[in-house]
């Protein structure tokens, strides 16, 4: 169903999208093409910040286009399959991103708090096995779901009041038990999502801790500003999230919800590469000799 009764504002809305699409794949694809040829930005955080491009451009790529449609007929159909597919593309790319921003706080936790043996800890190694991880888990947890759900059946009732294939509004249309599938989101839910999120929040009581450890104002401000970007990502990617799944089910056939969602699934896929490139000297100093200008 999308967003109904949008009237007069449907043409601007559409073409906002449009916009925030183009906008969200172009920076995206910059920051991962910047790390892979850039040798100063050869390092763990970049490693993980290009595997969270690639997530958002994937993640981003799997809803926005369809919800152009939709918005531009009001409504609209999409086969069954295809709902499966996106809810397992777009539950991939959420999770593994849930985990890349958990081992990005890991990573600037040794940074700030073990300095001296960063290098020996986060390693080439590590980098690969915990990207890779990952990415499995999302793709598993992910597929769990969706054998779950495929494994129910689906009656008269088709109309799913959203603008793409989440979950729970698809789990609401099966006509048979969906005791299974729901059980299987609650006790999948704190490993994808509040685990995760307190582990962040842990790593951060360690930083902060250490930071304001430090006399010097200067040198506070100076190592604050290494993970800065980082929290700023995950604070609206987890806030939002949470807001959503840990909200009632029926909530989602509300407007407020929609809007919700509509936050994490487009403007965050935008808002990343947005505050990691205008808070970090090292990738704007990359991108100026990438396009050969000299910086002033």
């Amino acid at each position: 169903m999308g967003f109904q009764n949008l009237h007069n504002f449907k043409i601007p809305f559409f073409i906002l999208l449009f916009k925030i699409y183009i906008m969200t794949i172009s920076a995206n694809f910059l920051i991962v093409l910047l790390v892979s040829i850039s040798t100063t930005l050869h390092t763990p955080m970049y490693f993980f910040l290009s595997h969270l491009s690639l997530c958002d451009m994937l993640f981003s790529t799997s809803i926005i286009p369809k919800m152009l449609h939709i918005v531009l007929e009001e409504g609209g159909t999409i086969s069954l399959n295809a709902c499966f597919i996106q809810i397992q593309i777009f539950g991939s790319c959420c999770i593994a991103e849930c985990y890349l921003l958990t081992v990005m706080s890991y990573d600037r936790y040794v940074a700030i708090c073990n300095p001296l043996l960063y290098s020996s800890i986060v390693d080439v190694k590590l980098c690969t096995r915990l990207v890779i991880i990952s990415w499995m888990l999302g793709f598993l947890f992910a597929l769990i779901a969706c054998v779950l759900v495929g494994s129910l059946d689906f009656c008269n009732h088709n109309i799913i009041d959203h603008f793409f294939c989440d979950f729970i509004p698809v789990l609401e249309l099966s006509c048979s038990d969906t005791s299974i599938a729901e059980m299987e989101s609650l006790l999948v839910t704190p490993f994808i999502l509040l685990f995760p999120f307190l582990f962040v929040f842990v790593t951060y009581v360690h930083i902060f801790f250490t930071i304001f450890g430090i006399s010097s104002t200067t040198g506070r401000q100076k190592t604050f500003s290494t993970c800065g970007s980082h929290l700023t990502v995950v604070s609206l990617f987890y806030g939002t999230l949470l807001s959503i799944y840990y909200s009632p089910s029926r909530g989602y056939v509300l407007n407020i919800n929609k809007f919700v969602s509509l936050f994490y699934t487009v403007f965050t896929p935008l808002f990343n590469p947005i505050i990691y490139s205008l808070r970090n000297k090292e990738i704007r100093k990359a991108c100026y000799i990438c396009l050969r200008v000299k910086q002033i």
